[in-house]
């Protein structure tokens, strides 16, 4: 079918303006080339798709079916033509974002949030992964940055420092068969069941605060993995900010000792060293650098 964006746009004016010479004025055009350009369009189509017979013009039932499809091929135009200027402009139209699982989420989705407001036309990729994931996306080149904690001593990496994550050994009151005692090592533990975070890296690293010779449930997610601590059906190590409440109100205790301490973990915006960064990547890192600095 031959017609025009022009021509579409035309009517679309008409029709959300109320006359002709309301949609010139939106346009810029003249009431003639608009009323001649919807003409235009409806010779080609073979249809009449306006009704001129009162005052303010309206849709016939035909009309109505063509434009519902017309505005949605207007929005797509739309849309092509802000892809078209960041690329003009050196903009990313796509970012991917790795957040890893002590990343605490409303801290982190509240700043992602914030930045993307500020640019609409760059989507978000978010991607949710635990241990060694985040860190295997990054160096496979899958991740632009990630929300994790990393070696910092790693060359590969550059890090900006986001947030501090405490780490605390913690069970349900009555979990344990013996008396709580501070000296509380491996040995006893072995009995209990450990819940565990899986890694999702396809090539798995090592396991943090796990007793080998204990049993132990895993789960994908620290919320799952609370949920079934606080139910008294294992312990293990949780982020301070999931546990805070419950270790409070005694719904959760500490099993910090000799052997199970309190860990601290900073949490950092981390992406490749050397890897070029386009202006809106360029922005976030800046962005996430400036909220660690306000905090601190």
């Amino acid at each position: 079918m031959d017609f025009t964006l022009h021509e579409l746009a035309c009517l679309d004016a008409v029709l959300s303006e109320g006359s002709f010479q309301a949609a010139a004025l939106k346009l810029h055009r003249s009431h003639p080339a608009i009323h001649a350009a919807v003409k235009n369009l409806e010779a080609r189509l073979g249809l009449n798709l306006l009704d001129r017979s009162s005052y303010r013009v309206r849709l016939t039932p035909q009309g109505e079916a063509f434009h519902r499809q017309a505005k949605t091929l207007l929005g797509q135009a739309a849309s092509l033509g802000a892809v078209c200027g960041q690329l003009q402009r050196g903009e990313e139209t796509d970012l991917r974002v790795v957040v890893g699982d002590l990343t605490p989420n409303a801290e982190a989705l509240g700043l992602l949030q914030r930045f993307f407001r500020s640019w609409p036309s760059t989507r978000l990729h978010l991607h949710f992964e635990a241990i060694g994931g985040p860190w295997e996306r990054l160096l496979a080149e899958e991740a632009d940055l990630i929300l994790h904690h990393v070696d910092k001593s790693d060359a590969r990496f550059e890090w900006a420092d986001v947030c501090r994550v405490e780490l605390v050994p913690v069970a349900a009151p009555g979990f344990l068969d013996v008396p709580f005692r501070r000296d509380l090592g491996p040995e006893q533990m072995a009995g209990h069941v450990q819940v565990v975070i899986r890694d999702s890296a396809q090539t798995p690293g090592r396991d943090y605060f796990v007793v080998k010779e204990a049993p132990s449930w895993t789960v994908a997610d620290q919320y799952t993995k609370k949920d079934l601590i606080v139910r008294g059906m294992g312990w293990g190590h949780m982020p301070l900010h999931l546990v805070a409440d419950e270790l409070r109100s005694g719904a959760l205790l500490s099993l910090e000792g000799r052997h199970f301490r309190r860990s601290a973990l900073d949490i950092v915006a981390a992406r490749l060293r050397g890897r070029p960064a386009g202006p809106v990547a360029s922005a976030l890192w800046s962005f996430l650098a400036e909220a660690w600095e306000a905090r601190v």
